[in-house]
């Protein structure tokens, strides 16, 4: 008989719809809403599990559970109303007590442990769908003009000394470098030399009648560069910090000359993306000077020796540090928080790159005995109304996080301490590893989808697929009868592979991925169709029922493979080209023209062989 498939192909098929089902389970199962409880410094103990249960009981807000996860609480709901009302009365009643915590919605999985032990997840949901916040941020580019000619003023520091120059001082600002000379003569044979090997910068000439100087400012080929090259550092930076959050598929993209958009899905917790996102915190190793009394010294007149600079430490005492830097977190390649070994207090292992390394190698060489410090530097943005306008003022937080005594010479690897909590510790490691920011960014739009919204966009969504799929399954049935029925079993098939791939791949579902499964449901059934109105051909032209089917099948395939090839590489062009919202079209689109091209053809065609291939008929059902 031909039309019949050996028993280890049925084996084949079944496990592949046992597994369609199992990974496409816990999409059934959806999220809770919850709230999520944190603390900015310090990891949440069991102590303040049993507050946050003890105010809830007595605000008779009922819930589904509150557990400790990761250091945060998480509180389970039945609804939103639920979540909603917590989060208003225990942020109320947290923050009364302490400032620092944070009070967030968030939605939880509700997937079996069964299914969670399985490694069965359900898909992520894109911003439209789970909800989550959305940034639009802007670079400030003053600070990047002004970090590079920072930059620039130590090479050229470096630069006159290698040549023997003869200069006084050399000072930037965030327009212009500022090089004063005693002689017009130095002035004149030091121009000459500068602007031969500083080809990027504009020279002029000033003089006070006392001093003469050399003023340079970047010319416009070079200021275009910096800024396309501050906003696309920031880029870099901002996606390595938000793949340290762990977030899903976030979407960070260029909007103009200075504006960058950051979509978080999933994040409720709006002010630690914030601090994690906007936060420029780097690092500078600077020796330091003198003792205790020379710093009480240079505090209590307010003026700091030549060469130094004074700081204070987190108890806010003096300290005096030298200006040179050592090595700043632009060298840093890496970074992890953990406990020091003889002290069990929080640190953060630092690495080095080869460049960082040998500096601290020479320095801390030549400084044995003598102590070493470690700046924590952060520029902020305030927002402040002046005369009735809004205006964004920039503070730069600068505090002296460590001063330890150099034992041995450091190289590649090495740790700081001095940190308050295991908190800041991570905190400080996750910032260095991703990265300084090249120049500070404001956040000037914050808008925030919720659970709620995502909820209704969830619903809509699933009214499509559900109506597009009943009206496919309808017109199948009436019209091919019992092929028809079997085309549909295959088209659920195909619908359940879709979602199960999708949640093995983790993908992230939103609008127009569903319009994307929308789509595939209609298109599934195009292959039966064919093959189909291949049978009914053959019928026509005498051929038996059992030829028919055979021929049905090995005749449609060719054209079936062409179709499903051509929209697939139209999937792919899209997916290469497109951006955000069009890629999650594409990738669902290409999942199901391969599901529905398994199903379709081998899934049909292992149910019609399984119900005829073993029977002589006269007539078939289609």
């Amino acid at each position: 008989m031909v039309n019949q498939y050996a028993s280890w192909k049925y084996i084949l098929l079944a496990l592949i719809v046992a597994l369609g089902l199992v990974y496409a389970a816990p999409n059934l199962y959806g999220e809770d809403p919850a709230l999520q409880i944190s603390h900015r410094v310090n990891l949440i103990d069991e102590a303040e599990l049993t507050q946050v249960s003890s105010l809830l009981e007595n605000e008779k807000i009922e819930y589904q559970s509150v557990n400790l996860e990761n250091g945060n609480i998480l509180v389970r709901f039945d609804n939103t109303e639920q979540q909603l009302t917590a989060a208003t009365r225990v942020g109320e009643l947290l923050r009364a007590s302490d400032k620092r915590y944070g009070v967030a919605l968030n939605l939880a999985p509700a997937t079996p442990d069964w299914l969670t032990g399985l490694n069965a997840l359900p898909m992520y949901l894109g911003l439209d769908l789970r909800g989550g916040v959305h940034f639009l941020m802007e670079v400030d580019m003053e600070s990047a003009i002004e970090k590079s000619l920072q930059r620039a003023e130590s090479e050229i520091r470096s630069f006159m000394r290698g040549e023997k120059i003869r200069y006084r001082t050399v000072n930037s600002d965030d327009r212009e470098i500022r090089i004063r000379f005693a002689q017009i003569e130095e002035r004149n044979s030091a121009r000459l030399k500068l602007e031969d090997e500083y080809r990027d910068f504009i020279f002029g000439d000033d003089e006070d009648g006392k001093s003469w100087f050399i003023v340079m400012s970047f010319n416009e080929v070079a200021l275009e560069e910096e800024k396309r090259s501050a906003i696309q550092q920031n880029i870099s930076t901002l996606k390595n910090r938000v793949n340290e959050l762990g977030v899903a598929e976030p979407v960070i993209q260029r909007q103009g000359d200075s504006r960058v958009v950051v979509q978080l899905p999933g994040v409720q917790d709006t002010v630690r993306a914030k601090e994690i996102l906007g936060a420029t915190a780097t690092l500078e190793f600077r020796l330091v000077h003198g003792s205790f009394n020379d710093w009480t010294v240079a505090q209590d007149s307010g003026k700091a020796p030549v060469g130094t600079r004074l700081y204070k430490r987190s108890d806010s005492s003096p300290v005096l540090l030298k200006r040179s830097v050592i090595v700043t977190g632009d060298q840093i390649v890496g970074a992890a928080s953990g406990f020091d070994s003889r002290s069990g207090t929080p640190n953060v292992t630092i690495t080095m790159n080869a460049k960082g390394a040998d500096r601290m190698s020479k320095i801390t060489r030549d400084n044995i005995g003598k102590p070493m410090a470690v700046v924590f530097i952060e520029d902020k943005f305030e927002v402040t109304e002046v005369d009735g306008e809004t205006r964004r003022m920039k503070t730069t937080d600068t505090q002296v996080i460590n001063v330890a005594t150099i034992r041995d010479q450091l190289s590649k690897r090495f740790e700081i301490t001095g940190l308050d909590s295991t908190r800041e510790a991570r905190d400080l490691a996750l910032l260095l590893r991703a990265g300084a920011l090249r120049a500070p960014m404001v956040i000037i739009e914050e808008r925030t989808v919720g659970p709620s919204l995502g909820k209704e966009n969830i619903e809509k969504g699933f009214q499509s697929v559900v109506i597009g799929f009943i009206a496919v399954l309808i017109f199948m049935a009436v019209y091919y009868r019992v092929f028809g029925l079997v085309a549909n079993l295959a088209l659920t098939l195909n619908l359940v592979l879709l979602i199960a791939v999708l949640s093995v791949l983790q993908a992230t579902l939103t609008l127009p991925g569903i319009a994307g499964i929308v789509l595939t449901v209609g298109m599934a059934v195009d292959a039966n169709v064919l093959i189909f109105e291949r049978i009914r051909e053959e019928l026509r032209l005498g051929n038996s029922p059992q030829a028919s089917i055979y021929a049905g099948y090995e005749k449609a395939f060719g054209t079936i493979a062409d179709a499903n090839i051509t929209t697939l590489i139209a999937a792919i062009v899209l997916f290469g080209f497109g951006t955000g919202p069009i890629q999650g079209f594409a990738v669902t689109l290409s999942i199901g023209i391969v599901t529905s091209m398994i199903t379709a053809i081998f899934g049909t065609r292992a149910i019609i062989n399984f119900v005829y291939g073993r029977k002589s008929i006269k007539k078939l059902a289609i």
